[in-house]
């Protein structure tokens, strides 16, 4: 009789248990079904700009943003990527996502000056010692005064990213001197601030959006432009304008920002989320755009670039002309523009 009550209970136990796996499967069912359906049908879909090519370091990060953010909502938020200009130029770009017509974009702080006068200060000549020390100005206090600044425009500044070091090339001739830049056609983006400092050189500055570039150079509408190096690869420009001159003018970074309109739309929590990914994301476009410049480099040296160093005086030189538009730019920045020297 005991033995039969023992067999008894040992049946009912794997009954229980086998009824449990099931049960546990189906939820792990139903709960893989409902995160294939939120991935099919998220709370939300939202657009990102990006006018760069997909293999470039800032549209990759774009994409590693898209991916975490997706990971980390479990797919209520999917963010679609729209790289190479789809969306429009940034001046485009920039009044849709002022009105909510565009949700996420990276932009150069470039092309923000003219509308949040306070960038300006990012974009003066030889604002920074070198790399290191920009990325301790932006990625400690001072850079939040900077970020601070983009709620009053509609906008919430997300990330910075990686824009490297700027520099100048042209069609004709090698720079090697000052005196080289005088009346050389060079295109700048649309800021007030770029046009002056190319015309303090003693170049003529030519205001045209980046798209058009190229065709520009092979036209001899322009004699050059500045970039950086992965610019002056990706876009083909080193093609029509072989001479590159090492003056590193400017350190200017990118911004990822989102439309304050869609912002508002978040929750705290999911706002929290987008800017966790946001920086995480700039970590990863910072590793890579050292990898990608230094490919660049070697790429088009070795295609017969010719690379122009400047010496010690005429780099000084180079600084003290373009510094002349302080005057204009930093008036009214000057105690943060005093902060900026004195980060160490």
């Amino acid at each position: 009789m005991k033995k039969r009550t023992k067999k008894l209970w040992i049946l009912c136990l794997a009954v229980a248990a086998a009824a449990g796996i099931a049960c546990l499967a189906g939820a792990c069912r139903e709960r893989s079904a409902f995160s294939a359906v939120r991935e099919q049908n998220p709370e939300f879909v939202l657009t990102y700009a990006e006018n760069q090519p997909r293999d470039y370091p800032t549209t990759q990060a774009a994409v590693r943003f898209a991916q975490l953010v997706q990971e980390e909502t479990r797919g209520r938020i999917h963010i679609k990527i729209y790289a190479e200009g789809a969306l429009g130029s940034e001046t485009e770009v920039l009044k849709q996502l002022r009105f909510g017509g565009i949700d996420f974009a990276r932009l150069s702080v470039m092309s923000l000056g003219d509308e949040i006068p306070v960038l300006n200060v990012l974009q003066l000549p030889y604002l920074y010692r070198d790399g290191d020390h920009m990325w301790k100005v932006l990625d400690g206090e001072t850079g939040e005064v900077f970020m601070e600044a983009f709620e009053d425009y509609d906008l919430k500044g997300l990330a910075w990213y990686d824009a490297g070091a700027r520099h100048f090339y042209n069609s004709g001739k090698q720079v090697e001197c000052l005196e080289d830049m005088r009346d050389l056609k060079i295109r700048v983006a649309q800021s007030g601030l770029m046009e002056d400092m190319v015309r303090a050189l003693g170049a003529q500055p030519v205001m045209m959006d980046y798209s058009e570039v190229y065709g520009a150079l092979e036209t001899g509408q322009i004699d050059g432009a500045e970039n950086n190096w992965p610019s002056y690869d990706t876009m083909g420009h080193f093609e029509m304008a072989p001479y590159i001159t090492l003056d590193a003018h400017n350190r200017i970074p990118e911004i990822q920002v989102a439309s304050g309109e869609t912002w508002k739309k978040l929750s705290a929590e999911d706002q929290a989320i987008i800017l966790s990914c946001a920086r995480q994301s700039a970590l990863y476009e910072r590793q890579l755009w050292n990898e990608r410049e230094e490919e660049s480099r070697k790429k088009l040296e070795a295609a017969g670039c010719q690379v122009t160093v400047l010496n010690e005086r005429e780099q000084r030189r180079f600084e003290a002309m373009a510094k002349t538009v302080y005057k204009d730019y930093a008036k009214g920045y000057e105690e943060l523009i005093a902060r900026i020297d004195q980060v160490q």
